[in-house]
């Protein structure tokens, strides 16, 4: 999954992440070791370009700060999305729909919910308002991916979903699936999905980690971080 959504970032980029974000956070430092030294990185603690020496189990931790150009505040990362300035936003969601909107507020009524959420936080201004919007998700079966959200939290620029199945590309207003993680089938995905997806033919298998990418992730997450999400 690190790798898929690394692959999404290009040189030039500004892009940004949240908090409990792991995962964009080595995929955006494996982008920049790669493929794309000259990304924007904009974390949730304000840095601008930081450069840790070492990754924190927290991403709000201050070592995500470390060797940053500038801070700025939250003021300032939600007024740069609204004028258009911030290219990517990962962001994540308990339930997504077929639309890509999604659910961070409540699973079953709002009045009476069975599970009360965190909450978007910004997400309901940044989705629609950056560039673009990658969400990942580290569980992909139906009560994830749902034909309609118990609540929607937000909605936007989504263009990529990243899930430990597949990645999907919002098209034409839905999502559909752009390759398979090695191993998995549409069948199998199908199944694990909540709504109808359509089949692409030919179905392309994601890329496995390459060598250079290998070693990249063992240098810059030696501690394996990322996979706190999978936990």
């Amino acid at each position: 999954m690190t790798c898929a959504m690394a692959r999404l970032l290009s040189n030039g980029e500004t892009v940004f992440h949240g908090v409990a974000s792991n995962l964009p956070l080595v995929a955006i430092l494996l982008a920049r070791a790669t493929h794309a030294s000259d990304i924007v990185y904009l974390n949730i603690g304000g840095a601008v370009n930081p450069r840790p020496t070492r990754l924190p189990k927290s991403t709000v931790d201050p070592a995500l700060l470390e060797g940053a150009a500038c801070l700025v505040t939250l003021t300032d990362l939600f007024d740069l999305s609204a004028r258009r300035r911030l290219d990517t936003v990962f962001l994540s969601g308990a339930q997504i729909d077929r639309h890509g909107n999604f659910n961070l507020s409540v699973i079953g009524p709002f009045d009476n919910p069975k599970v009360r959420l965190p909450g978007g936080a910004g997400s309901a201004l940044l989705a629609p308002t950056a560039g673009r919007t990658i969400l990942w998700r580290t569980r992909h079966d139906t009560q994830s991916f749902v034909e309609s959200l118990d609540f929607v939290t937000a909605c936007g620029n989504v263009e990529w979903v990243i899930t430990p199945m597949a990645v999907l590309k919002r098209h034409e207003g839905d999502l559909r699936p752009k390759s398979l993680h090695p191993g998995v089938t549409f069948e199998a995905l199908q199944e694990a999905t909540g709504f109808e997806l359509a089949r692409p033919e030919p179905m392309a298998t994601t890329a496995p980690p390459s060598a250079e990418e290998r070693q990249a992730l063992k240098a810059i997450d030696p501690d394996g971080i990322r996979y706190l999400e999978f936990a």
